[in-house]
């Protein structure tokens, strides 16, 4: 069974930073990627930014140069370094497992960035 723990969203001032960091639990093995979605309500969840076990990066154009992402194979998270927030980056952020052909999603933590 795996589960997808998120944990770091919250509250920032325009400008500022979080850092959101997401636990895999069970045995995964092999190739697999990591990333993060985000959703506003009545929209579609969206692509920010993915991660191979293997280090291969891939970003959203509205997040580049202001998002990384990293992740440790050894405990199985994915984390996303996120500055220069925006208002239009307040959304919920969900952690998506894909491995051996399967989704996984995370529960969302919400960011909400306002002055």
């Amino acid at each position: 069974q795996v589960q997808l723990v998120e944990s770091g969203g919250g509250l920032v001032q325009p400008g500022g930073s979080l850092r959101l960091s997401c636990a895999a639990s069970g045995l995964i093995r092999g190739i697999y990627t990591m990333g993060w979605y985000r959703q506003v309500p009545g929209k579609q969840r969206d692509f920010v930014a993915r991660i191979t076990s293997g280090g291969t990066t891939d970003y959203a154009d509205s997040v580049k140069g202001r998002f990384t992402i990293s992740i440790d194979n050894a405990k199985n998270t994915v984390n996303l370094q996120m500055n220069s927030l925006k208002p239009m980056d307040t959304a919920v952020y969900y952690c998506n497992l894909h491995w051996r052909t399967i989704g996984y999603w995370g529960q969302g933590t919400q960011v909400t960035v306002s002055s």
